[in-house]
């Protein structure tokens, strides 16, 4: 069996602002540096591969999360491509009329932001990636990224509630037995550093 836990990356100050991220390499910031450094990987997951998004908030929080081990950086890792609204804020940009925003209830797999890139050509670059998994494997990412994978696992479309709530230092684990990927009901939470 092979097995994956996503981690979503810690806090920016694009994060808290509400501005979307995509590719933009926005650093952690002070707050998010503090509080992952007093968590740590549980164990079987401390021992696992440990791979991460080339974009530094996503390198620092696997390096803060499991001290002493460097992640690898995966490309296919990286952010949905964002396009031109990348920097912009996801409520404004909801509230122009002809802006084309949406809500990810309403995306479908085809959805793009313009000159972006949509779920479905997210999916067709992290499949390789996801195929060559093998043994136990701590992917640290963002929550593009994780949102496709989960559905994926949960056999969601982007139509309608999404059949899970992504949340910050939490691993979502994934299980692959005879081909086929499904996602483990409930997260398991990072622990105390000791």
């Amino acid at each position: 069996m092979t097995r994956l836990a996503l981690l979503r990356h810690g806090h920016t100050d694009w994060n808290r602002a509400g501005r979307i991220q995509g590719r933009s390499d926005i650093p952690l910031d002070d707050a998010a540096r503090a509080d992952l450094a007093a968590l740590r990987l549980p164990a079987p997951w401390d021992r696992a591969q440990l791979l991460a998004s080339p974009l530094s908030r996503a390198m620092d929080t696997a390096r803060l999360v499991a001290p002493g081990r460097t992640p690898r950086a995966v490309p296919a890792l990286v952010e949905m491509s964002w396009g031109d609204w990348e920097g912009q804020k996801g409520a404004e940009l909801i509230e122009q009329p002809g802006s084309g925003y949406r809500h990810i209830e309403d995306w479908g797999w085809a959805y793009r932001p313009p000159g972006g890139e949509s779920p479905a050509e997210m999916r067709a670059r992290l499949q390789p990636w996801l195929d060559g998994l093998d043994g136990d494997t701590v992917a640290v990412a963002h929550i593009g990224v994780m949102r496709v994978l989960l559905a994926l696992a949960h056999g969601w479309d982007f139509h309608g509630p999404a059949p899970f709530r992504i949340k910050r230092n939490r691993l979502y684990v994934m299980t692959r037995d005879n081909g086929r990927w499904q996602a483990r009901p409930e997260p398991v939470r990072l622990e105390p550093a000791p």
